[in-house]
C-alpha cells in the first residue's frame, strides 16, 4: 500500500497592500516546496506560523497576534508577549492571564509595578496577603470589574 502525504492549504489573495497580500493562508505541509509547516505572510495571516498585521497561528507575530505563542502589540495566546498580553502566561506592558509579568500585571500569579492576583508581587500590590492603598485606587480606576470590595 502506497502512503500518501497530506497536502496542506495554501491560499493567497491577489490584492496587495504595502507589498503584502491582503490575506494569506498557509497551513500544513507542502511537499512540492519541501515545507513541513505553512508560513503565512500578509495583512491578515493565518497559518502554522503567521506573520502580519493580524496574525493567527500556532506561532503568530503581528500588530494583533492570536496563537499558541503570540507576539504583538496586542497578543492573545498560551504564551503572549506584547504591549497588551492576554494569555496563560502573559508578559508585557499590561499583562492579564494565569501567570503574568508586566508593568501592570493581573493574574493568579502576578509580578509587576502594579500587581493584582492571588499571589501578587510588586511595588503596589493587591493580593491574598496584602492590599496596598495605591494599588487599590489604581485597579478601581483602570479595572473597575475586578473584585476590590
Amino acid at each position: 500500500m502506497q502512503q500518501q502525504m497530506y497536502r496542506g492549504i495554501r491560499k493567497r489573495s491577489a490584492k496587495k497592500l504595502c507589498g503584502l497580500p491582503l490575506v494569506d493562508i498557509a497551513m500544513g505541509p507542502d511537499p512540492e516546496k519541501g515545507e513541513m509547516r505553512g508560513h503565512a505572510h500578509g495583512i491578515i495571516a493565518i497559518g502554522d506560523i503567521a506573520t502580519g498585521g493580524i496574525a493567527l497561528g500556532g506561532v503568530a507575530a503581528g500588530i494583533i497576534a492570536f496563537g499558541g505563542l503570540g507576539v504583538g502589540i496586542i497578543s492573545i495566546g498560551g504564551l503572549s508577549l506584547g504591549l497588551l498580553a492576554l494569555g496563560g502566561l502573559g508578559i508585557g506592558g499590561i499583562a492579564v492571564g494565569g501567570g503574568t509579568i508586566g508593568v501592570v500585571a493581573v493574574g493568579g500569579g502576578a509580578i509587576g509595578y502594579y500587581a493584582f492576583g492571588g499571589g501578587a508581587f510588586g511595588k503596589h500590590v493587591v493580593s491574598a496577603m496584602h492590599r496596598s492603598p495605591e494599588a487599590v485606587e489604581f485597579f478601581k480606576y483602570w479595572f473597575p470589574f475586578l473584585p476590590l470590595k
